[in-house]
């Protein structure tokens, strides 16, 4: 299974693709899309739009994993990642991939093993999981590690969602967010 991961910002979009069979996983490629500050910004988004659909064509993957969004301090900067997201989830869906998406917690624990990871420990493990010769850029890291969570987490996911109905029917058990909760 071919995965891109997405890290979405306004400035910079990191992406990263990775094969993954079984725990194996195998690095295929990253970047960050630089986005030029100087545009407006229906010019700006169009520039992920574009940008993140010639890196899905190009790697042809199988499926996609997208981070969340934060809530900032600053509720204009939220608003603004907002729609760079948006810009990144038609891109995607344009390129008629499933889109699964991660809260920063769920792909630092995923990738790290605890929700409070540095961006140097992502680096460092992204570097390690995937046997790459240096640490990827941020952005790169990031997108590789959300595609790193997915490959980690769709298959449970897909397996509680096979068990969902005679598991939820047997009590107060239901899905939230990929967890099987009472």
């Amino acid at each position: 299974m071919i995965i891109l991961g997405v890290d979405p910002g306004l400035r910079r979009t990191g992406f990263g693709v990775i094969e993954a069979q079984g725990a194996q996983l195998r690095y295929v490629a990253s970047g960050t899309i630089v986005v030029p500050p100087a545009l407006p910004l229906h010019g700006r988004l169009k520039v992920i739009l574009d940008n993140l659909r010639e890196v899905a064509r190009d790697a042809r993957p199988d499926q996609a994993a997208l981070e969340k969004v934060f809530l900032n301090a600053n509720p204009a900067s939220t608003l603004l990642l907002g729609q760079a997201r948006g810009a990144a989830l038609c891109a995607l869906a344009d390129c008629g991939l499933d889109v699964q998406e991660y809260t920063a917690l769920q792909i630092k624990k995923a990738v790290v093993g605890t929700g409070r990871a540095s961006k140097e420990q992502i680096q460092a493990m992204v570097r390690r999981l995937l046997s790459l010769d240096g640490d990827p850029a941020p952005d790169a890291a990031d997108a590789l590690a959300c595609a790193i969570c997915h490959a980690h987490c769709a298959p449970l996911a897909g397996r509680l969602q096979a068990l969902a109905p005679e598991t939820l029917s047997a009590g107060r058990r239901r899905l939230r967010t990929g967890r099987l909760v009472s």
